[in-house]
Parts: C-alpha cells; sequence; structure tokens
C-alpha cells in the first residue's frame, strides 16, 4: 500500500477529483471539507501518510492548520496546494516545515511527485523516531552510578576528575565507563558524545 493522503480542502468538486485521481494509483485517501474537521479527527501519525492541504480554506488557514499540528507535535508532511500562489505565504510554510507548494491546477505527475516525497520523508522521520527512542531505552539500562559516568563522560571530563567528582578510585570509573561503554553498545566516546548530543542530553550540561 503506498500510503494514506489527508485532502483538506473547501471545494466539494476538487476534493472529488483528487481523491478519484489518488486511488487510481493505490493511495487510501481521507477528505476533510476544512482544517476544523481534520484537528477533531487527527490522524494517526502512526500510519505511512502526508496531509494534501488548501492555503484558503474558511475558518483556519492553511499556514494556521500547519501551525496547529506542530504544535500538537505531528510529524505527517504537508504538500500545499493553493489556487492564487504568493512568494511570501510560500516562504512562510516552506520554513515552516511544509514539503511542497503547488499552485492549483495540478497535473498529475507534479501532485504524485510531492506526495512520494512526503511520504519518503514521512518514512526517514519515523527511522529516527525509532532510532532514538531505541538510544532512550539503551540509556535506561544503566544504574544510577553508570548513568553518573555517563553524563560527566560526555560533558568531557577524565576518568581521574570523574573520579575526584564522585568520592571513587579511577580503576571504579574505567570499570563503570566500559559498562556505559557495552550497554549504550558504542565502540568508542565520539559515539557517545554523539548520542547525548541526539538526545539532548548536553544542552544544559556546561563543561
Amino acid at each position: 500500500m503506498p500510503g494514506l493522503v489527508y485532502v483538506v480542502d473547501d471545494d466539494e468538486s476538487f476534493r472529488r477529483a483528487i481523491e478519484r485521481r489518488l486511488k487510481l494509483v493505490g493511495y487510501e485517501v481521507v477528505a476533510y471539507a476544512s482544517a476544523q474537521d481534520l484537528l477533531d479527527d487527527l490522524p494517526d501519525a502512526e500510519e505511512p501518510g502526508c496531509i494534501l492541504l488548501d492555503v484558503q480554506i474558511p475558518g483556519l488557514s492553511g499556514p494556521e492548520l500547519q501551525a496547529r499540528l506542530v504544535e500538537l507535535g505531528s510529524v505527517l508532511p504537508i504538500v500545499f496546494l493553493t489556487g492564487h500562489a504568493d512568494t511570501a505565504t510560500t516562504v512562510r510554510a516552506i520554513k515552516a516545515g511544509a514539503e511542497d507548494f503547488l499552485t492549483k491546477p495540478v497535473s498529475s505527475e507534479q501532485l504524485i511527485d510531492a506526495i512520494q516525497r512526503a511520504l519518503a520523508r514521512w518514512e526517514a522521520s519515523r527511522g529516527q523516531q525509532s532510532k532514538l527512542e531505541s538510544l532512550r531505552v539503551l540509556l535506561t539500562s544503566l544504574t544510577p552510578r553508570e548513568r553518573q559516568v555517563f553524563d560527566l563522560i560526555v560533558r568531557g571530563k577524565i576518568n581521574k576528575q570523574i573520579a575526584y567528582e564522585l568520592g571513587t578510585t579511577e580503576r571504579t570509573v574505567k570499570a563503570h565507563r566500559h559498562q556505559v561503554m557495552e550497554k549504550m553498545k558504542v565502540p568508542s566516546f565520539a559515539e557517545l558524545v554523539s548520542i547525548a548530543e541526539r538526545l539532548g542530553l548536553r544542552d544544559s550540561k556546561k563543561t
């Protein structure tokens, strides 16, 4: 199954035409007449999908819905459709994370191409989330003392400094350090620091 496309457009005939076009090439389609309709029935981001969103719709506009979805933590990529493209709106939408900005009438080729890119982006985003979740699980496997050692290692402290700070011996710190590397499944200090960066664990830690 190629994926699920959520179409948000107040023009019923356009919604039907897009739905027919997308279903012909194998996409599942859920259509909404307004941004609020989509918010009332939030898409499941666990399934491969993207949002095809009109810019000018009654109530919440397309860009306003985009901002609301970002606030709600949605990872579904958005492809904008508009009958009246203007540079400022396009730039704002792309900066806010839109996958593409298409002008009506849009060719099937353009539309499918944009949707395929959006779904590829969803795939990459989900893969990244899954990887981060795996790293968080590894982190929880550390004992409280190993976690202290981890935090000090990624701040650039050497064994002698860590031993002094924790009131223990360098030999004990080396043993903990080895356990941390084993449990976090990394062969090098650089990769341990990289994990800390990705999990946001070095932001508030000053060396």
